[in-house]
């Protein structure tokens, strides 16, 4: 008795050479959701066997499912999709830019730029309080 293979996924071996980016892929109108996971999820987390209990962990899926998702074979469902966004901002940025809203990622790096020029400038301030205390 063989296994159907219904509702999975088998993507060709083609001679496409596709962006190295996750992101350029990404925005481009004919991109494979399965490839671009697949590379953000390495950029992200790396080709580890600790990567992948980590994807795990976040997703609760099997080992099989998430090392097909790091391998291309396969791309997470709509929860685990959720899952890995919630912990990784990097997922969640390629899946906006699948969405075409790279509007919300421009909003995202402006608040974290923000926040990050907060910190810096709260580290002016003790530097110079202290500069003042030696003085």
């Amino acid at each position: 008795m063989s296994f159907h293979k219904k509702g999975r996924k088998f993507r060709p071996k083609s001679g496409k050479h596709l962006p190295k980016s996750a992101a350029k892929r990404a925005v481009a109108k004919d991109f494979d959701f399965t490839a671009v996971i697949a590379e953000t999820l390495r950029e992200t987390f790396g080709g580890t066997a600790v990567a992948v209990k980590t994807v795990m962990a976040y997703t609760g899926a099997g080992e099989r499912t998430v090392r097909n998702w790091f391998d291309g074979k396969n791309g997470p469902n709509g929860n685990n999709l959720v899952s890995l966004a919630r912990n990784s901002d990097e997922v969640l940025e390629v899946f906006l830019l699948m969405a075409d809203r790279g509007d919300i990622v421009t909003a995202k790096a402006l608040v974290d730029a923000r926040e990050i020029l907060g910190e810096m400038l709260r580290l002016v301030e003790i530097l110079l309080l202290a500069e003042d205390a030696d003085e």
